[in-house]
């Protein structure tokens, strides 16, 4: 029964199946045509990556590396510890650049800072060993080729003795990709459950690498840091510490944000809800630890 069926005594019985708001046909057909095409061209790994070429400042050859297209990818949220999380790719797969043919590797914001005696210690610490990497064909790197690009900058980072600050967020990186694997972990892998308390184990020995060496970039180094400025470095401090069960040490770096007269609303705004994430976890924290003592007892 339609809302007009009744209406036929007035011979009007054809219109009882009449919908009362009728959609034009040709906007109906241009609504359906745009989500078609959405769907179609729906933003993909691939569509994000281009390959280009690189001259090494250690072994002066020139090879290929993926990068991400600068405004190619949509930037969809972040994680507590600044980690982005863009649409259709993980971006921090593709910033480490390695050289296939010397073995010296580099975050995309460092590889071309070469000294001379730097690129002789990378030559005869880790060119001399090198048994060289082949170029994939695969037009996306994988989070294990990815881990292991990271891993060899920053053994690149030991061994032309970098800043504190450049080991710490390649340390960061390598948190961060070791998460992104375990989010994306398929469900059918073999002993998954195995490998995802691996992954998160990883993460955390990175997450306190990465920890150690910003705090110690902080008290010894001039900002900005790895493209930061003081602020935003006390705030990532502050929730690398949350994490690491340091609140102590979180509650000092996040105090600095939201005391300092040169916070925005946005950053205080964070800061705000980091304290409360703060001060949740202790809390949690203790009663886990007060649950303990009395199951001990």
């Amino acid at each position: 029964m339609g809302i007009f069926s009744g209406l036929e005594s007035l011979g009007l019985g054809n219109m009882k199946n009449t919908s009362v708001y009728v959609e034009d046909e040709q906007k109906k057909q241009e609504r359906e045509l745009v989500v078609r095409r959405a769907e179609k061209h729906q933003i993909t790994e691939e569509d994000c990556v281009f390959e280009k070429k690189i001259r090494c400042p250690v072994c002066d050859e020139e090879f290929k590396t993926k990068m991400v297209k600068t405004g190619r990818a949509k930037l969809i949220g972040q994680d507590t510890d600044l980690r982005p999380k863009y649409q259709g790719v993980d971006s921090l797969k593709y910033d480490a650049i390695l050289c296939p043919y010397c073995g010296y590797a580099a975050l995309n914001r460092f590889f071309n800072y070469m000294t001379s005696a730097q690129a002789k210690w990378i030559q005869e610490q880790i060119s001399s060993s090198f048994r060289g990497v082949e170029q994939s064909d695969r037009p996306i790197y994988t989070y294990d080729e990815a881990i292991m690009r990271h891993k060899l900058a920053l053994l690149s980072t030991v061994v032309k003795k970098s800043k504190a600050s450049e080991r710490a967020y390649v340390c960061l990186k390598l948190a961060w990709l070791s998460r992104g694997k375990a989010e994306t972990l398929p469900e059918d892998t073999p002993d998954f459950a195995h490998v995802k308390e691996i992954l998160y184990k990883d993460e955390m020995e990175d997450l306190k690498n990465a920890y150690e060496g910003f705090a110690t970039a902080f008290s010894k180094e001039n900002f900005p840091i790895c493209g930061m400025d003081e602020l935003t470095v006390s705030y990532l401090l502050a929730d690398l510490a949350r994490q690491l069960g340091e609140y102590k040490e979180a509650k000092k770096y996040i105090s600095r944000v939201l005391t300092s007269r040169e916070s925005n609303e946005r950053i205080k705004s964070k800061a705000r809800t980091l304290k409360d994430k703060i001060t949740e976890d202790e809390m949690a924290a203790e009663q886990a630890a007060a649950i303990k003592r009395a199951s001990e007892k």
